[in-house]
């Protein structure tokens, strides 16, 4: 009776975007469980702190992925086709607020792990995190964008070039030159995160 043979939990999300085509609901419960977390604490970050603005964009994005689900293409990774989304959404919130830094709230601290995954050791974590993300809505939206899904989604140097559709080398220059404006701008970031010596350029 069902279109499942074993837990939805499971499955790749590339098969579970082939039962959203074919109507299945509960594989689309399934993506949406599976990414809610992760693309609002994106959205989070991209817009501003703006958390009723996150959700927002959250709700609307998967809205629109149950309305048209035929608009992933099979041949591209579920994740990386998902960011692309996500990341064309704040470009065009971007460009729909022509003076976006006067309209930035209040920022918020982000948590620990983030701070030392990109700050330097024995700075206050709360006035660190508040002035990375000023300088983060300096940069150029795609500078910006890499920089987040980089160090903040960890995601692979491979998966962020499949997001923009360029190549590796060209999202490790972005990140080079995002770090040196940062680093040129805040005297107590650290260039070097501690997982770089593990993680590598996965």
């Amino acid at each position: 009776m069902g279109l499942f043979r074993t837990d939805p939990v499971d499955l790749s999300d590339e098969r579970l975007m082939e039962l959203v085509v074919r109507g299945d609901e509960r594989a689309f419960t399934v993506l949406y469980d599976r990414y809610q977390r992760k693309l609002l604490s994106y959205f989070h970050r991209m817009l501003w702190q703006d958390r009723e603005r996150s959700q927002d964009f959250l709700q609307d994005l998967f809205t629109k992925i149950a309305q048209k689900p035929t608009s992933y293409h099979p041949e591209r990774p579920f994740r990386t086709w998902l960011y692309s989304v996500a990341n064309n959404m704040c470009k065009n919130e971007y460009r729909r607020m022509a003076t976006r830094t006067a309209a930035v709230p209040e920022l918020k601290a982000t948590n620990s792990h983030t701070v030392e995954a990109v700050g330097g050791i024995g700075v206050d974590h709360e006035r660190f995190s508040a002035k990375l993300e000023e300088e983060l809505d300096k940069l150029d939206p795609d500078q910006k964008a890499t920089f987040v899904m980089r160090h903040h989604e960890d995601m692979a140097i491979k998966e962020i070039a499949a997001v923009f559709g360029i190549s590796e080398g060209t999202v490790k220059s972005r990140l080079f030159y995002t770090v040196k404006k940062l680093a040129a701008t805040m005297p107590e970031f650290d260039p070097r995160p501690k997982q770089a010596s593990s993680t590598g350029t996965r």
